[in-house]
């Protein structure tokens, strides 16, 4: 597992004084500001944010020694990090995302489906974009208790019983 965990993004700027556009990736948005300082996933920058305002999709931040549009601009598209210990402990039923991209992907007969490649969340629940084993081909398997009943973070293992229709028909190949 990770020490980093990717708990937001810089959009772009806000305004001309340096203001940020920042987009929280915490179940709890504003949770972003209390796990400062933040990093860059090289770690090479660090970043102490303040919520100066929620805006659509996010909030107006400010970083200390960002003062110009110009040095915001030059942020944008930077994904900041917060330390794992940082962050709260979660569930049994929860995970960081990054914990699960890499797991083995078994189903319940025990055959290697593929590996997690990203997880994705388009508004609804979060999808696992799962590499079919042997093949560069993904599918995505909603990350829902039906569809994955078991995920096993010590022995890097999902045990997954995907919906009708998900995985390619072995016979018609």
């Amino acid at each position: 597992m990770s020490d980093k965990i990717s708990v937001g993004a810089i959009s772009g700027s806000y305004g001309v004084r340096g203001e940020l556009r920042i987009k929280s990736f915490c179940a709890v948005p504003e949770d972003i500001e209390h796990y400062s300082p933040l990093s860059s996933e090289n770690g090479k920058r660090s970043f102490t944010l303040a919520l100066v305002r929620p805006i659509k999709n996010g909030f107006v931040a400010r970083i200390t020694d960002v003062t110009t549009k110009e040095e915001a601009d030059a942020l944008s598209g930077t994904v900041l990090f917060a330390q794992r210990d940082q962050l709260p402990s979660l569930p049994d039923d929860e995970f960081y995302h990054a914990d699960l991209i890499g797991l083995q992907v078994f189903d319940t007969g025990g055959t290697l489906i593929g590996k997690v490649k990203t997880v994705q969340n388009h508004g609804a629940d979060d999808l696992l974009e799962t590499q079919l084993a042997g093949t560069s081909a993904t599918v995505f398997l909603p990350f829902t208790k039906a569809a994955v009943p078991t995920v096993d973070l010590a022995t890097k293992r999902i045990i997954a019983n995907p919906p009708e229709g998900i995985l390619p028909d072995a016979k018609a190949e």
